[in-house]
């Protein structure tokens, strides 16, 4: 379970990376297209379709200084997540730590930031952190008592 998280955690650090690559040089115009074009159908078929409705409504109020700071966020999580689940999947002992603390801190922020804006990406991604940390938790102990 333990390595499944963390390859998931990897993998959802690379799409940060992608994604925020893309948030940086991409127009707010093309965005709200792209959201256009992927809610057209299901807005046709149930005009309030709490998703699709949410997608739209974020694309549209999207500005570029959010834009930057989101494209930044994206990058360097991705970039930190990455370093760590590296040093999980090698086993090295000094990682454990590391990445709950780390990952605690993105969960204090953001924890604010959805009392901000209710974003459910950024809910979605604190109960993803939260389940690393237990896990991360648990086989640390479980590491720690087998070199004893």
């Amino acid at each position: 379970m333990f390595d499944i998280s963390v390859i998931s955690k990897g993998l959802h650090a690379l799409s940060e990376v992608v994604s925020g690559i893309i948030v940086l040089f991409v127009s707010k115009t093309t965005i709200v297209g792209l959201s256009t074009t992927l809610t057209a159908e299901e807005l046709a078929e149930d005009p309030h379709d709490f998703f699709a409705n949410y997608v739209m409504h974020s694309a549209s109020q999207l500005s570029v200084s959010f834009q930057h700071l989101a494209a930044l966020y994206l990058i360097s999580h991705g970039l930190i997540i990455g370093f760590l689940v590296v040093g999980l999947l090698m086993k090295k002992l000094w990682s454990y730590p590391v990445t709950m603390v780390v990952l605690a801190t993105f969960i204090a922020y953001q924890t604010y930031q959805f009392t901000l804006g209710h974003s459910l990406w950024v809910l979605g991604v604190t109960i993803l952190d939260a389940i690393v940390i237990l896990l991360t938790w648990h086989e640390y102990r479980y590491i720690k008592k087998s070199e004893m």
